[in-house]
């Protein structure tokens, strides 16, 4: 038998799978899941993970810009990442002359770091939990009430902590409200780019593969954290000298086997693990629809150009990546939903639950008719929200209708107009207006077919023709004040914009009568007319009963063990190194090799090209160390974590806490796990930590960064 045979009869998987894990989880690092996590195969404790008082792995990991996780994996502070966390400061560092995105970056010295203005990464120096004195004085008050009485107690909170100068805290609440923990964090600010591989490795497969598994995606990128000459945080000088952190991430290029103890560290996004059944009904059945079809016209309309002309492709190639992320998801997360039979299982828990609590009934009641009410308002939120921000230009025109307002207002200041036109200057950098119209016309077509005429402004019908509506907006771009065809090009827009700025009266006569300016403000009125406020007005009520619901649903479970659901700080999620089985007589196994690659590879292509050198270290079979058992190079594996969004770039460790992999992605059959964790579908995506030093040495002969790190063989 080849290799892959063998590899497919390992996984011959039952079709129903015995899984360890009761639930996901999204664990807050002081109060791990210890138990199960030494039961699935941990050999560290939970003290190694996170130790507030000495050096342990939480101080390896980080928030990356605000969005993405990252780790320290040197003693000099070298940070890393995904590909598509750092996409937007490599696309920054990119030209037509150095087109870093095609050919990939990296450093020969510390001296060849690229400096990024503005990122961040935040360490988490220490986690409290503070619900007592959050909701002190609260317990009989009504919503209203409460909720200011919280606000207050929050800023006593805050300012009762004895904070360094390099230190803030922030509180955020956990299970809808009915718990508070602080966060305090320590900021720093000068962070250089070190190394990145090329697109077609970083983002291999592109759209066609994002989400979907097998993959063989190199997604990772290099930085550096700097400091000043006290290891704290400092601004960007060329005086700082590489951060000493407090603990950085042995590698690991062992070999990986079925069922071994995986964790991932980092900071997930946003999941709703408790919604009652209703609200995942609504998701599944309205508004995630609502938003794909949104997207899926103006990704079909970007992609036209992009595959045919190299400056579009630059310049918009993170917009594309951004709006095609959530578009895909979506699709995956409705297919998710349905299979795993979400809101069967969530209705037949909640009978569960008034079986053993009555009360819970009227609190159940209660949403099913506020998200039915709702719904009308819920969806057309949906289609408004994601129509005036995927039509650029609609969207540049909200920003200018807000600059009208505000100027108007009085609330214009000096400091407020010079962000403002900053904004502007960085938008036009990356804007094609006559791409973006053609865009525009498409989804006000879209907008006007889906949504009922009591939203829609007056004569809105008009724009139910596409064809009719490119002929419009193309006319009304070319002339119009914002869209800057000729005055707002990347190399002048910030001198002209100073130019149109200068008397602002003529400015706000001009753009009253712009046509584009009209449109947009007849949208936006409408929908503030008719939705926001009711939308709003419903979602306070829900939000109420669903604090309720939580507390109820904890109160009442006992044997259940619950986690906090995700709200961008910093947690753990583990499980074991498994492959799947989505669907009837479908078997996947955990890892997939560099032969994959090559079995992908399209000369040329825009997603499955493969550089030159790639493939002639994958033809003399140049692999060292990075080979595994079978010969061959473990690119990417999959494991029962449960993740999501700001998971990417998070390290997946092993039972010792050594790092394995770089999570950047879960499986498409798995994407409901923000609603409804299923571990037979759940699956995040890693890259393999040997293909990460395997491009780094072999492909980008960067030894030195190797020689920074301590791997594990």
């Amino acid at each position: 038998m080849n290799r892959k045979n063998i590899l497919l009869a390992a996984i011959l998987l039952p079709a129903v799978m015995a899984f360890a894990q009761q639930y996901g989880g999204m664990w807050i690092p002081t109060e791990l899941n210890e138990k199960e996590m030494k039961d699935l195969g941990m050999k560290i404790s939970a003290k190694q993970i996170f130790d507030p008082s000495k050096p342990s792995i939480k101080d390896a990991v980080v928030q990356f810009n605000g969005g993405c996780t990252a780790e320290i994996i040197s003693p000099q502070g070298l940070l890393l990442t995904n590909h598509h966390c750092g996409y937007g400061q490599i696309q920054k560092h990119s030209s037509v002359e150095h087109d870093y995105l095609s050919d990939g970056f990296w450093a020969k010295d510390m001296n060849g770091e690229l400096p990024n203005p503005g990122v961040t990464v935040d360490f988490i120096a220490d986690i409290k939990e503070v619900t007592g004195s959050v909701l002190a004085g609260t317990q009989n008050l009504d919503s209203k009430a409460a909720e200011a009485l919280i606000a207050k107690n929050l800023e006593t909170v805050k300012a009762g902590f004895k904070l360094e100068p390099w230190q803030k805290v922030i509180i955020k609440p956990v299970y809808y409200g009915n718990k508070y923990y602080a966060y305090i964090i320590e900021t720093y600010k000068d962070i250089r780019l070190v190394g990145a591989p090329p697109s077609s490795i970083g983002k291999f497969g592109s759209d066609t593969d994002n989400w979907v598994w097998p993959r063989h995606t190199g997604d990772f990128s290099m930085f550096r954290i700097y400091a000043d000459k006290n290891n704290k945080p400092a601004d960007y000088s060329k005086d700082n000298i590489p951060y000493k952190p407090k603990y950085f991430l042995p590698v690991s290029i062992k070999d990986k086997q079925e069922n071994d103890f995986t964790f991932v560290f980092g900071f997930p996004g946003r999941t709703t693990e408790y919604l009652p059944a209703i609200a995942v009904e609504k998701v599944m059945t309205e508004t995630d629809p609502a938003m794909i079809a949104v997207r899926e016209v103006a990704l079909k309309t970007l992609n036209e150009k992009m595959r045919t002309d190299a400056e579009t492709r630059i310049k918009y190639a993170s917009k594309y990546a951004g709006v095609a992320n959530y578009w895909k998801k979506w699709i995956g997360e409705v297919e998710g939903l349905k299979k795993s039979d979400a809101v069967g299982k969530k209705k037949k828990y909640e009978q569960t639950l008034i079986a053993k609590n009555p009360q819970i009934k009227p609190t159940i009641d209660q949403l099913n008719n506020l998200y039915n009410e709702q719904s009308p308002y819920s969806l057309n939120r949906s289609y408004y929200s994601e129509v005036t921000r995927n039509a650029e230009t609609l969207s540049l025109a909200n920003q200018y209708i807000n600059f009208m307002q505000s100027y108007e207002a009085g609330k214009m200041t000096d400091q407020t107009l010079t962000g403002f036109k900053n904004r502007l200057a960085s938008f036009y950098k990356d804007y094609d207006a006559e791409l973006d119209a053609k865009v525009t016309a498409q989804l006000l077509a879209l907008y006007a077919e889906k949504t009922p005429a009591k939203f829609l402004p007056a004569n809105f019908a008009q724009f139910k023709e596409v064809n009719k509506n490119s002929a419009t907006i193309e006319n009304w771009s070319k002339n119009s004040v914002i869209t800057g065809r000729g005055t707002f090009n990347s190399a002048t827009a910030s001198a002209n914009i100073d130019k149109v700025f200068a008397n602002p009266a003529e400015l706000i006569k001009n753009l009253k009568n712009d046509p584009i300016i009209q449109l947009a403000s007849s949208m936006k009125d409408s929908y503030m007319k008719t939705t926001e406020g009711k939308y709003a007005e419903l979602q306070d009520q829900i939000d109420v009963l669903q604090k309720k619901f939580m507390a109820q649903q904890m109160e009442t479970d006992k044997d259940r063990k619950f986690f906090p659901d995700a709200n961008s700080t910093l947690r753990v999620a583990y499980g074991q190194v498994k492959g799947s089985n989505p669907r009837d007589a479908v078997y996947y196994g955990y890892q997939t090799h560099l032969e994959g690659v090559m079995e992908k590879y399209v000369p040329g292509d825009y997603e499955f090209d493969v550089p030159k050198k790639l493939v002639n270290i994958y033809n003399t079979k140049d692999y060292g160390m990075y080979k595994d058992k079978t010969g061959d190079v473990p690119v990417n594996f999959t494991a029962t974590n449960h993740t999501t969004g700001g998971n990417s770039g998070s390290p997946a460790l092993d039972a010792h806490g050594n790092l394995i992999g770089l999570n950047f992605d879960r499986q498409w059959e798995g994407t409901m796990s923000d609603i409804n964790f299923d571990p037979r579908f759940s699956r995040n995506i890693m890259v393999d930590t040997k293909y990460i030093l395997f491009i780094v040495d072999k492909y980008a002969d960067a030894k030195w960064l190797l020689n920074e790190m301590k791997i594990v063989k």
